[in-house]
């Protein structure tokens, strides 16, 4: 069984709905904290073992690039201040034995284009596809989501969905799976669809922002048409291999924060706030005078 060495991070979408704080940055950026939503996605993919970051890129996106880049100045600055801790955090950003690509995805024509796009640097492997906006938080010694996931691959041989229960009221904003138990955690796909309607959703089994993939979804992705809105959909190429392949969903382990969505992104925000090391336990006070209706004093 091959190791699952390579990541595609899609990110050239245009991230509308934080206008206007995405007009000269891309959504990917947004801190949660003080750490960007692509390196959280970067630093899951490292603990899966994953050593090539493939990312799909489109106008405006830029500051991705330089974020994993060198910053020679930077790292200049910060050594003759003597600030040796932020300069070792501005150096571990990326680690030394990743190899970082990037692909410009010429239109926006959906996320299973997205994925398309990657095909000539992934090959014939089986790889991860990551959705940075997708925030994926553990607790303690449970492994990284993706890490969980290729686990699960290395065990079964088979593609892996990452999947949670949704509100059926929500079937619409997500590909839903129908599928029978198999193990504990996990069950067979036997049906997929994008973004059904409440009272056409065959579960509310939804697919979230984790995949890993056999590269036979290349070739169904290439003879796709246009799917919902008008695009190439990732859930479309899962459902034409699943007529050759087997495909899982799995439950992981952990919690997803929604970052495409403001009310997502805030409460990954407060989440985080509360864990990191440096501002966690005056954060937890603040939210506490919160709750009880002091406000907050300096």
């Amino acid at each position: 069984m091959k190791k699952i060495r390579k990541a595609v991070f899609p990110v050239a979408g245009l991230g509308s709905r934080f206008l206007p704080a995405t007009k000269a940055q891309p959504k990917e950026m947004l801190p949660i904290v003080d750490k960007p939503l692509i390196q959280y996605a970067v630093e899951e993919a490292v603990a899966a073992g994953i050593t090539e970051m493939i990312f799909i890129t489109g106008r405006n996106k830029r500051a991705i690039e330089d974020h994993f880049d060198k910053a020679y100045e930077l790292e200049a600055e910060l050594e003759a201040a003597g600030k040796t801790q932020l300069l070792e955090y501005v150096q571990k950003v990326i680690p030394k034995h990743i190899t970082c690509i990037y692909i410009r995805q010429s239109a926006p024509l959906g996320l299973g284009h997205a994925v398309l796009c990657a095909r000539s640097v992934i090959g014939d492997e089986p790889f991860a596809v990551i959705l940075a906006d997708d925030f994926m938080d553990v607790d303690g010694d449970t492994p990284a989501v993706l890490k969980q996931m290729t686990d699960v691959f290395s065990y079964e041989g088979s593609s892996v969905l990452a999947v949670h229960d949704v509100p059926r009221a929500n079937t619409k904003q997500y590909g839903i799976v129908s599928a029978t138990p198999y193990r504990p955690d996990l069950e067979l796909v036997d049906g997929i669809v994008e973004k059904p309607k409440p009272e056409n959703a065959p579960s509310t089994l939804a697919v979230v922002g984790r995949y890993v993939l056999s590269p036979r979804i290349f070739d169904f992705l290439e003879n796709l048409g246009t799917g919902a809105g008008g695009e190439i959909q990732l859930t479309d190429g899962i459902a034409a291999l699943m007529k050759e392949e087997r495909v899982l969903a799995y439950r992981y382990a952990g919690t997803r924060y929604d970052c495409g969505s403001k009310l997502g992104y805030l409460k990954a925000t407060v989440a985080m706030g509360m864990k990191h090391a440096e501002t966690g336990s005056e954060f937890k006070a603040f939210l506490s005078e919160l709750h009880e209706g002091r406000g907050f004093e300096e």
